[in-house]
Formats: structure tokens, C-alpha cells, sequence
């Protein structure tokens, strides 16, 4: 998935649970000429009017874009055949169930090429292009915080089936002492239901930023997250495995003590059934890792996205 247009000025839009994050540009850094951001909330109409809005005033001041790239939460239709292509489907957030998102823009912005992608296949391509999984066909991007997905590549193909990989409902084995009953509506305790940033809020009475870093929450958070990675390292392979999200932040214990913790019980979990040099000696530390575009990767995927869209208009 090559790109020989980086050059091109588009608007990009990181469509989260909890913001709505835009931008306009054509790449990271210096890139991003504007950005602004916009609560979800729960009357997608009017908020993807704001969007829509904010990028024509974006186009009077930087110039006409050649493409929108948008990267949403989902569940999302990306059958491009389906009466439903790019809508949200079966989410739980309140408002958007089956919820046209890519409508909205088409009718603003007429015969623009959009690319249109998951939030988290969004910040693979971006970490793909710019970031932690530069030269790599073949490596997973998890974002944990308001919900929990993964996105990636496989062969250099952003990874695409049935519908898209629903990676944070993945089933986990209950840990010893853990009496927590999740809070997936969906499944309970699934990934999302153990792990995500409402999970933590349910499981303790505090948003993981306050947890101390001695709050036995954390020992079971990035347990349970290590085990998920094992699931992903014995059914995809990935070369790396890049992790972001607010939660990945680690709260007061701390983004480094986070991955630190994720990374020893994931050699704990592999059992050293897996066999490569990533997993001997300090090669771990360059396996599990966070995003080189930090909070970035997903608008600067969108980015990507639109590129893309443009390239084979």
C-alpha cells in the first residue's frame, strides 16, 4: 500500500467514542496546518455538521482539499455494495446505532474522493506511514480508552474480512481473585468489558487517570491485556505490536511502568512457545510499544486514508 501523494492537502477526520478529532493537512509535525476537536456526544447529525462546517472554513483559509480521509469508531459497514456502507452499526453508544456517518459528508462536499476506515485501521496506516510501524507489512496497533479495537496489517493490507476485526470483544480467561463482572452490554467480560476506560471506572469507582499506582487494578488491567496480545501473537503473527489509547497512558502509575508490566506477562502468557529473538532479552521492549505519533496517529491516519482516495480516484 504505497503512497506517492503525501504532498496532497486533505481533511481528516478521527471519529472516537468520545471526540470527534479534525484536521487539515498532509502529514504529521508541520504537516497539520489546523485541527480542532469536537465532543461525540450523542446527536451525530449536528455533529457532523460542526465537522463538515469547520473543514469548508478550513478549505477558504489552506486551500481546496482533494480528498477526506475518516477513520470512525465503530462497529462500521465498509462493504462499499451494502445499502449500509459507512454506517455505525451495532454500537452500544447511545445515539448512533445504525447511524449513516459518511452520508452526511458526501452531501457537503459532492464528488470528493473519502476514504473511509475503522479509528484503529486509521492509526495502523498512520503509524504505517510516519511512525512505530514504518517498513513493517505485518504488525498490529490496539488502542484501548473509551472502547477497545485493533487494526493492523497483514502482508501490507490493511486487515479487512467479514466485516473488520472486533478484536477488544475477545473472550479472556477469568484471572484468579478477579470477581469483576465487566461492562460490555454486548459480552460482559470480553476485552472492552475488563479493560477499556469505562471498564476501569466500573471496576474501581475511578477514571484510570486517578488510579494510584499501587491499586491492584492495574495488576489485573495489564494482565488481561497481555493474555489479549498472546491471543493476537498465536493467530496473526505481527512483526510489533503498538498499543495507544488514553488507558495506555497508565494513570498515575505511568505510561513506561504500563507497558513494562504488559510486556513481562505477555512472556509470561507466550510461555516461550513462540520462538523469535523479539523474545529474549531486552528484544520485548521493542515488540510491545507505544505509538511514535502519540495521540496523533489516528487523525494522521486519516490523513493517510484520504491520500489513498485520492491516489486511485
Amino acid at each position: 500500500m504505497g503512497l506517492d501523494r503525501r504532498d496532497l492537502l486533505v481533511g481528516a477526520i478521527e471519529g472516537g467514542g468520545t471526540k470527534y478529532v479534525c484536521a487539515v493537512g498532509t502529514g504529521p509535525g508541520k504537516g497539520l496546518l489546523a485541527r480542532a476537536s469536537f465532543p461525540t456526544g450523542d446527536d451525530p447529525a449536528k455533529l457532523l455538521a460542526q465537522v463538515a462546517t469547520w473543514l469548508k472554513e478550513q478549505e477558504a483559509i489552506h486551500g481546496t482539499l482533494a480528498a477526506i480521509g475518516f477513520a470512525s469508531f465503530g462497529p462500521i459497514d465498509l462493504d462499499s455494495k451494502s445499502p449500509t456502507y459507512g454506517y455505525v452499526t451495532s454500537t452500544p453508544k447511545p445515539g448512533w446505532q445504525n447511524t449513516d456517518v459518511l452520508g452526511p459528508l458526501r452531501a457537503a462536499f459532492g464528488p470528493i474522493p473519502i476514504g473511509f476506515d475503522t479509528d484503529t485501521n486509521g492509526a495502523a496506516l498512520g503509524e504505517r506511514c510516519w511512525g512505530a510501524a514504518q517498513g513493517l507489512d505485518d504488525f498490529v496497533y490496539i488502542t484501548i480508552g473509551t472502547g477497545i479495537g485493533a487494526g493492523g496489517m497483514a502482508r501490507g493490507n490493511l486487515l479487512h474480512g467479514l466485516v473488520h476485526p472486533e478484536v477488544g470483544h475477545l473472550y479472556l480467561p477469568n484471572l484468579p481473585g478477579d470477581d469483576f463482572e465487566g461492562a460490555c452490554p454486548y459480552h460482559g467480560r470480553c476485552w472492552e468489558g475488563l479493560c477499556s476506560g469505562p471498564a476501569i471506572s466500573k471496576r474501581t469507582g475511578m477514571a484510570a487517570e486517578a488510579l494510584p499506582p499501587d491499586h491492584p487494578a492495574w495488576d489485573f488491567e495489564t494482565r488481561y491485556v497481555a493474555l489479549a496480545i498472546a491471543n493476537l501473537v498465536f493467530t496473526l503473527s505481527p512483526r510489533r505490536v503498538i498499543v495507544g489509547g488514553s488507558v495506555r497512558k497508565g494513570g498515575k502509575l505511568g505510561e513506561a511502568a504500563f507497558f513494562a508490566s504488559v510486556r513481562k506477562h505477555l512472556l509470561v502468557a507466550l510461555n516461550r512457545y513462540v520462538v523469535s529473538p523479539v523474545f529474549e532479552g531486552d528484544g520485548i521492549d521493542g515488540y510491545v510499544v507505544p505509538p511514535a505519533l502519540g495521540d496523533d496517529a489516528g487523525v494522521c491516519g486519516a490523513i493517510a486514508l484520504g491520500q489513498i482516495a485520492a491516489q486511485f480516484e
